[in-house]
């Protein structure tokens, strides 16, 4: 095993108490004869280490070295592997693939020895102010491993940092649009109760947006909530991510200490998102709980916040298609067919979109990410599909009417005994059952076909669903005394 420059010095200190060698020798954390033989040296292990000056192989490239040179001479910014690329194409079948490693350690040697210092970037370390600035940043959660109800679920953390005292705040969101920003930024901000003088965030479009020859302006909506937040907006310079680094570092040591929670909570599975939301909140109140001296120094130079929280959704008013659809941001929603022609508004939040005809809220469905998506309720358009079972087959949105995995077995199931139309009208026989009566119902029915190898048929599934059709039991009137009461309150009075 081998012994360390710390471990000889503990020897060589324990020895000056006048203990015994064997003594200092265990203190040392080494064997009697190994410190023996380091206390008749004197001498510590670096001090008997020496740089080996002989090549234990001859060097490959000691005959092309000049030419290796002057690549890099008139290029400096080639890398070793575009250089040995080269050194192939020059001499075929002389150079081996796994010489290339060797290559890259000569030209770094060369680098430091003969390199240019004017191109070498340093970064210098920084001292933050009380007070001064918060940090923004996004950052994925892939690596968690995290589950709503067995289903995986991958949200981005829009994640604030106040530099200073390290105190955090993260919301769960599904993009980096700025109505995830908004709602992030405001979140940790009224938890605070405080703002800093800046917010500084990265290029990102949701804050900036480009102008032309490569420069970013903040976009109107970032403006307005700096301005409601009374903080002033900058950002770090284009690919300089090192620029927000304390959010950056602060990413990567939040998610660990995530992963930490989450294996003493003993799984990654939640009921549901605001179960997790929950989850979140509580492991930043614990992290921010050991930050409060530092924090209290940035509270008492900081603003205190009395803006009015702004909407954390936009408004788009829509025309119902033909199709009983609604296109918000490229992505198709199906609405029920009475609303046909009408208009009606829509409420965008980051993580769902409340549908209004007039001031009545009509419908609520997650939001979907992305463009060209689309988002088909089957129980919008089973009543007309029935009517029509040839359109099934070449609808374009026709996988949306498979509620789940179950469903989409069966009708396979179905089209292996019925093909063409009739199989179709089979399968959207008993999706207008589940329309009719409880989804859930069906599905179990299904299973329970699928389980016995039989086909399943809408006539044999309504036969296994439960309807309890027994009559409602008759529930006396109840008379109604209020003399009780009088003398209650008689009682009171007295």
């Amino acid at each position: 095993m081998t012994v360390s420059d710390k471990q000889v010095r503990m020897m060589q200190k324990v020895m000056k108490e006048k203990c015994r060698l064997g003594t200092a020798a265990v203190k040392a954390g080494m064997c009697r004869q190994t410190a023996s033989k380091y206390y008749r040296e004197g001498r510590l292990p670096s001090e008997k280490k020496t740089a080996r000056t002989w090549r234990t192989r001859s060097n490959p490239f000691e005959s092309v070295w000049d030419e290796v040179q002057a690549m890099l001479n008139n290029a400096p910014g080639l890398e070793a592997v575009s250089i040995f690329d080269e050194l192939e194409e020059r001499y075929p079948g002389r150079f081996d693939p796994g010489q290339l490693r060797t290559l890259q350690r000569q030209i770094r040697v060369w680098r430091a020895l003969h390199g240019d210092d004017k191109s070498q970037e340093i970064f210098f370390t920084q001292r933050h102010r009380a007070g001064e600035a918060a940090q923004t940043d996004f950052t994925h959660t892939g690596e968690l491993n995290l589950t709503i109800d067995g289903q995986p679920y991958r949200p981005l953390l829009c994640h604030v940092v106040l530099p200073y005292s390290n105190w955090e705040w993260a919301t769960a969101c599904k993009s980096e649009s700025f109505l995830a920003l908004r709602q992030g930024v405001q979140e940790a901000f009224y938890r605070l109760g405080y703002t800093p003088c800046w917010h500084q965030t990265d290029n990102s479009t949701s804050a900036t947006h480009n102008i032309g020859s490569g420069e970013r302006a903040f976009t109107k909506d970032y403006q307005e909530l700096m301005n409601n937040l009374g903080m002033k907006p900058r950002v770090i310079a284009v690919g300089k991510s090192e620029q927000n680094g304390t959010v950056e570092a602060k990413n990567g040591a939040f998610k660990r200490f995530l992963h930490q929670q989450l294996l003493r909570r003993g799984s990654t599975d939640f009921e549901s998102e605001k179960d997790f939301e929950t989850f979140l909140h509580a492991c930043l109140q614990k992290a921010n709980g050991k930050r409060q001296e530092r924090l209290k120094e940035e509270l008492m130079v900081m603003k205190p916040l009395s803006a009015k929280r702004m909407l954390e959704f936009t408004e788009q008013i829509l025309r119902v298609s033909r199709n009983s659809t609604i296109n918000i941001k490229c992505n198709i929603y199906s609405m029920p067919p009475r609303f046909k022609g009408h208009q009606v508004k829509a409420r965008i939040y980051e993580n769902r979109i409340e549908i209004f005809y007039g001031e009545q809220k009509i419908q609520e469905m997650p939001r979907l990410i992305g463009i060209s998506q689309h988002r088909i309720d089957y129980r919008h358009v089973i009543w007309s599909l029935i009517k029509k079972p040839g359109a099934f087959e070449r609808f374009v949105y026709r996988n949306d009417l498979f509620p789940t995995e179950v469903f989409k077995e069966a009708y396979q199931s179905i089209k292996e005994t019925h093909s063409g139309t009739k199989g179709d009208l089979c399968y959207l026989r008993i999706l207008h059952l589940a329309a009719s009566t409880m989804e859930s119902d069906v599905e179990c029915a299904l299973k329970l076909i699928l389980a016995e190898k039989r086909t399943p048929d809408a006539d044999l599934v309504k036969s296994l669903v439960v309807n309890d059709n027994s009559p409602h039991p008759e529930l006396a009137e109840p008379t109604i005394d209020l003399d009780e009461y009088d003398s209650l309150l008689a009682g009171v009075a007295s």
